[in-house]
């Protein structure tokens, strides 16, 4: 890939666009331990609307990167799990919270310095 292909419409901006939108991360490194249901996910995430998370979780379903089990049982309950393709984004994500963990002081200290 040329120094371009990041501006250009090709998959690596596809990935930025995955791990741009504000809850994709958050949801799939929620689930990095397992299968949860709707109301254990949103206590997990915090902070987030159950409207805004089934729409994320929709995206993510959409995207191939969330899998939607329907359980039959006496009490039929529904649970959102990462599929392959979603577990390989976790170390992505893990390096990226790695990254804003050590520099995000220094972030914060730059808005400050420029009225934000």
């Amino acid at each position: 890939m040329t120094s371009d292909g990041y501006l250009a419409d090709c998959r690596a901006r596809l990935a930025f666009d995955l791990l741009a939108h504000t809850w994709n991360s958050v949801v799939l490194w929620a689930l990095r331990d397992g299968p949860s249901r709707h109301v254990e996910l949103r206590g997990r995430v915090g902070g987030i609307s159950s409207k805004v998370l089934t729409e994320t979780l929709r995206r993510l379903e959409f995207n191939g990167l969330v899998e939607r089990r329907v359980h039959t049982e006496a009490a039929p309950r529904v649970t959102y799990g990462l599929t392959p393709l979603g577990r390989t984004l976790l170390g992505p994500i893990g390096a990226f919270g790695a990254w804003a963990s050590e520099h995000g002081d220094e972030v914060m200290a730059a808005r400050e310095r420029h009225g934000g």
